[in-house]
């Protein structure tokens, strides 16, 4: 297992969301990060998931 972090900012970069969860594969926290911010309604916001070492969505 793999922790990925989601995180969203506002344009003053006030922290918005600030998550954390645990996936085998990258595609799947893909899938749960794009959803928790469809949920939080954040798509359109600055925001990234990351693991270690790597850059998994990027919004600015």
């Amino acid at each position: 297992m793999m922790m990925y972090y989601l995180t969203v900012y506002d344009k003053d970069s006030t922290v918005l969301l600030n998550e954390s969860f645990e996936y085998e594969e990258d595609a799947e926290a893909i899938s749960h990060g794009r959803k928790r911010l469809e949920e939080e309604n954040y798509f359109q916001t600055t925001h990234r998931l990351t693991r270690k070492g790597k850059l998994l969505l990027f919004y600015r």
